[in-house]
């Protein structure tokens, strides 16, 4: 049974307005839905719920949400190119965790945060 169909990527966050401006900013996402603990955000074909991580422990029972600040994810975007992605990162003041570089694998790669700090990777394949 392979999943193939990915609907939805829920991300704890412990900003929730900080992170609605990020996902807005960077994304351009279009809201599907809001309440005071969360947000639900159309980007491409994927929806993204950002969740107040102090109200997600009922999803993740009998575990226990991550400590905030560290990394908790990392979601790849594919692009074109790289490093005007990252140009326009620039000028919407986030900061890259690291890249752009190319890596061996045979992408060129740039991670940054959100505001509760899941990663994000933008990449390209390395045309020769």
């Amino acid at each position: 049974m392979p999943l193939r169909d990915l609907q939805t990527i829920t991300l704890f966050v412990e900003d929730l307005d900080a992170a609605r401006r990020f996902y807005a900013a960077v994304f351009d996402g279009r809201e599907l839905f809001s309440d005071d603990v969360s947000t639900a955000l159309s980007i491409g074909n994927v929806v993204v719920n950002l969740l107040q991580a102090d109200r997600a422990d009922e999803l993740v029972e009998p575990g226990a949400v991550g400590a905030p600040g560290a990394p908790r994810s990392l979601l790849t975007v594919e692009v074109a190119d790289v490093d005007a992605v990252c140009a326009e990162l620039a000028g919407l003041g986030v900061v890259l965790r690291n890249g752009p570089q190319d890596r061996p694998w045979g992408v060129r790669t740039a991670t940054f945060a959100d505001p509760a700090g899941h990663l994000w990777e933008v990449a390209a394949p390395i045309r020769g």
